[in-house]
């Protein structure tokens, strides 16, 4: 179900990797969102987000997208069988649009296994039902600019948005230090978590 919102515009009252909450006339949407977004939203205080929401017995759960294109691809990917929300949110946060597009016309069943929680067979599912339709329309764009934040910061920015992505604290912990360790250049928040999100 995506036709509730079409998009959710405001203050930014809250700003974490994996999710953000926008004050709407005193009422606060918390919507998950993608690292591409999260890059673009780091210097914004208003912003606007093309929105998906997604129902279940037990959840009501918003997504949002810094633009039209990004939520493109992640509606692509979760109209696949064996793709919902959380591995589509999962997907775009480990790959940039561009890699995804690049690894589907490619073929290149491993670049999309890299991601957790995503088999051989849903790999190959995803390139065999989006290839026609990536090669007919452009669904995707550049994400947004990354840019440099502190090392303590990062790490807890880091483990917040592993958590809140269903890793395990412990385990995620782990990943972000020796990560941090054999870094061979400053890492970028996104950078960090990609990398954890493919070893772990």
């Amino acid at each position: 179900m995506s036709g509730m919102f079409a998009y959710i515009e405001g203050p930014l009252v809250v700003r974490e990797p994996a999710f953000v909450v926008i004050d709407v006339g005193g009422i606060g949407y918390e919507l998950k969102i993608t690292l591409g977004t999260y890059s673009v939203l780091k210097k914004m205080s208003r912003v606007k987000l093309f929105t998906y929401s997604h129902i279940k017995e037990d959840a009501y759960t918003l997504y949002g997208f810094i633009e039209q294109s990004e939520k493109n691809l992640f509606m692509a990917l979760i109209s696949i069988s064996g793709v919902g929300p959380a591995t589509g949110i999962m997907i775009l946060s480990s790959l940039t649009p561009d890699e995804i597009q690049r690894a589907i016309l490619t073929e290149n069943v491993s670049a999309i296994q890299s991601v957790k929680g995503v088999g051989a067979k849903t790999a190959q599912r995803i390139i065999l039902e989006l290839k026609d339709k990536l090669a007919k329309e452009r669904l995707v764009t550049n994400s947004g600019q990354n840019y440099l934040i502190s090392h303590n910061s990062l790490q807890e920015e880091a483990l917040s948005a592993l958590v809140t992505l269903g890793i395990n604290k412990n385990v995620a912990e782990k990943a972000i230090n020796n990560n941090l360790k054999n870094a061979d250049k400053d890492l970028t928040v996104e950078e960090l978590i990609k990398r954890v999100l493919k070893s772990s």
